[in-house]
């Protein structure tokens, strides 16, 4: 398919591809066809210190709806089963299913399953954008660094790095997340892997909040046990303290440990809370993203405590918040194979009675119980006590591809109450398969619990600024992108002779989403854009704002309007960034944003490094050869936001190579470059190598490269081209991709 692709020289440059050569110079100003201006450069680079869908079981007017997984004894899942083959229990009432159907987990077709199972229609294209050709699955890592040690953290990202590099797919979308925060502003979802790399980077071994100095030391597990009346526990300790304090009473000593216990206690509940409190926030934000969601929770063990703390309704919590937002948990232990809980540097206690060791031999077990409920109740599975966490990594991969979806109606009486509903559901005469299944949920979402975290934001919450800037800068700040309005943003950069890299940015908004209304004598259309580009630790750098109207001579010429575009362009020096945009249409109020990262190499360094690839569509038929001249003006091939291509066409290409080292022979570059289109990661196609000619070209620090394939080959789908270029001088090779999909 691609073994035609010429090389296009650079004398028929501008006539070949239409991105004119003027336009490598200031890509996005002047875009064609663009319906809003460009604001003014910056004359500085950004500061370097710069910061419903289908869910499962999700209360509706109609049906509630979970989701169900079925395996054999060999751990594959039951297909093949029909709606008669379940019986579903809620609170031990049996219910009848009212709604079945198998789906796949990431598929196409997932949304519009789960949207039928509440009984909804299909969404209509009018109120959403249009849909992905192929899908892949939103899963995160919560890892709970304030309860690892070093090896636990080591183990964590050696588990997080592997999945990345090996079993990550081509649509998936992946957040890290730890309940420190300690990676901040790289705690997103995202497909880049770039950014997941460096998110790993992040996590680094947090100091135990939960410290006791005094002697025989004294265990998070013994604490609970003393505050809990435990007497063993308590005697040997109230003992302890009278050998260490001749004269001191028994009632003193006991006091003492009971109140030494009670602190260590508290701040050991107090290091769970947020732990559970930032999974809670995690999987309720996961509820605005579609399809069913894959947590994996990453801990080294935490007390489940009654009398002083609200773990347990927290975790009940977060199972109903699971179960509204379609998050399932497999919880991982990262300490492995655990002989005790204590370590090297615990002094081991002098314990000839055994008491002791009676009292705490249940600590590994109790610490492993919260981990298991998270996992058991949200219809996962737990791994622990294990060396090797991949196999358990692959396993949830596995189980989680495939679900049956049951959904019933509920008792009109008792919806609302604001009870827990146990759900129970069977497979009825196949004893030898087994069942994972949600464990219950909240009919009514309880009032949010305190933290000292949601306490302090309170206090600081300032009033809202009810400007149309502010309120698309609010959505636009949003943890996940909003698409009641759809937005494309496309990012690239360049390197400019005198500037540095320069990166743009474009948007675009489909032209039915813009409310025209009369104004004036006129139809016109006004859209709030904005928009802000973020290093990677989130300072903010360069941003704009712009107030765009558009016109139309009538209100049924409107309908055919051209998409609204807009462009920005900035200097940065080399880094990663992520820009963020939104828009806000004044007549309706209703808003779009959408989020993307860029990773922009180090030119200067002399290193070997690629442009953005830079796309566009050719229609069929205008051009048969395209390194052949062109007679009459050149076709304008406009650069593509969407990078969503017809078929019929010819999708036409641009990439800049810089800092190809040259040959002492000749004093020229001696470069070859190869070309691949991947779909779900495997190549759908491969170019040869082939060396890149550099004649007629004056300055051989930035080489261009210019070729086009045809798309009537490929099926619709998403697609990833890849531009691999090799520096047979210098022995070195840089590459770059970017994504397409044909509609």
């Amino acid at each position: 398919m691609l073994s035609s692709l010429p090389i296009i020289k650079t004398a028929r440059l501008t006539a070949l591809l239409a991105f004119p050569l003027s336009f490598l110079a200031s890509v996005l100003v002047g875009m064609p066809g663009a319906h809003a201006q460009t604001p003014q450069e910056p004359t500085s680079p950004p500061p370097q210190t710069a910061q419903d869908q289908g869910e499962v079981v999700r209360t509706y007017t109609e049906l509630i709806q979970t989701d169900v997984m079925v395996f054999d004894k060999q751990g594959k899942f039951a297909n093949g089963l029909t709606s008669s083959d379940f019986e579903l229990r809620i609170d031990g009432k049996v219910k009848p299913v009212e709604f079945f159907e198998r789906i796949t987990a990431g598929s196409v077709n997932e949304e519009q399953q789960l949207a039928a199972a509440r009984g909804a229609s299909r969404p209509s294209p009018n109120l959403s954008g249009p849909a992905p050709l192929d899908r892949g699955r939103p899963i995160i890592f919560y890892v709970d660094d304030l309860h690892m040690d070093l090896t636990g953290i080591q183990t964590a990202k050696k588990l997080i790095t592997k999945f990345i590099e090996n079993d990550m797919r081509q649509n998936d979308e992946v957040a890290i997340a730890s309940s420190s925060g300690q990676i901040g502003f790289l705690q997103q979802l995202t497909d880049n892997k770039t950014v997941l790399r460096a998110a790993v980077e992040r996590l680094r071994v947090r100091t135990n909040t939960v410290v006791d100095f005094e002697h025989p030391s004294m265990t998070e597990y013994q604490a609970f046990l003393i505050t809990n009346y435990d007497r063993d526990t308590t005697d040997y300790f109230t003992e302890a303290t009278m050998r260490d304090n001749p004269g001191l009473s028994h009632d003193a000593a006991e006091t003492m440990v009971k109140a030494r216990a009670s602190s260590t206690a508290k701040q050991s509940t107090a290091v769970t809370t947020n732990a559970l409190a930032g999974l809670e926030s995690l999987i309720r934000g996961a509820e605005k993203l579609p399809g069913r969601k894959l947590v994996f929770f990453l801990s080294g063990g935490f007390f489940v405590e009654d009398r002083m703390s609200d773990t347990r309704d927290r975790l009940q919590r977060i199972t109903s918040a699971a179960a509204r937002s379609g998050v399932v948990i497999y919880s991982m232990d990262a300490r492995g194979l655990i002989g005790g809980l204590s370590d090297a540097s615990t002094a081991v206690a002098f314990d000839p009675s055994g008491r002791l060791f009676r009292s705490t031999s249940g600590a590994i077990v109790a610490s492993q119980d919260g981990m298991n409920a998270l996992a058991r109740d949200t219809g996962g599975k737990p791994f622990f006590n294990t060396n090797n966490l991949d196999p358990g990594l692959e396993k949830a991969l596995k189980e989680t591809a495939t679900y049956y979806l049951l959904a019933w109606k509920p008792d009109p009486e008792t919806r609302g109450s604001g009870r827990f509903r146990r759900i129970e559901v069977k497979v009825i005469g196949k004893p030898d398969l087994t069942v994972q299944v949600r464990r219950g949920f909240f009919d009514r979402e309880p009032e949010p619990l305190k933290t000292a975290r949601n306490d302090k934001r309170d206090k600081n919450k300032k009033p809202e600024d009810k400007t149309p800037e502010a309120q698309v800068r609010k959505v636009m700040l949003a943890s996940y992108p909003v698409h009641d309005i759809p937005v494309s943003l496309s990012l690239s950069y360049l390197k400019t002779a005198t500037k540095g890299p320069r990166l743009s940015a474009a948007l675009q908004v489909p032209h039915e989403f813009l409310s025209f209304v009369p104004t004036n004598g006129k139809t016109t259309a006004t859209i709030t854009v904005v928009g802000t580009v973020f290093d990677e630790k989130g300072n903010e750098g360069g941003s704009f704002h712009n107030r765009v109207t558009v016109e139309a001579p009538t209100a049924e010429a409107a309908k055919d309007a051209p998409d609204l575009t807009y462009g920005f362009p900035i200097y940065v020096p080399a880094g990663l960034y992520q820009v963020r945009v939104g828009v806000r249409d004044e007549a309706t109020g209703r808003a779009g944003t959408a989020h993307s990262w860029i990773e922009i190499p180090n030119i200067t360094s002399g290193q070997l490094a690629l442009s953005s690839v830079l796309t566009g569509l050719r229609s069929q038929g205008t051009i048969s050869n395209a390194s052949a001249p062109v007679p009459g003006s050149p076709e304008i091939v406009n650069l593509s936001i969407t990078n969503r291509f017809s078929p019929s066409g010819y999708l036409r290409f641009l990439v800049m190579i810089y800092n190809a080292m040259r040959a002492p022979a000749d004093s020229k570059p001696d470069v070859a470059l190869q070309v691949q289109v991947l779909r779900d990661d495997q190549p759908v196609t491969t170019t040869p190598l082939r060396k890149v000619s550099t004649d007629e070209i004056a300055d051989l620090t930035s080489i261009p490269y210019a070729a086009e394939l045809p798309l009537n080959r490929l099926p619709a789908g998403r697609y990833t081209l890849q531009v691999t270029v090799v520096d047979r001088v210098a022995k070195k090779s840089a590459s770059q991709q970017t994504r397409f999909e044909i509609e």
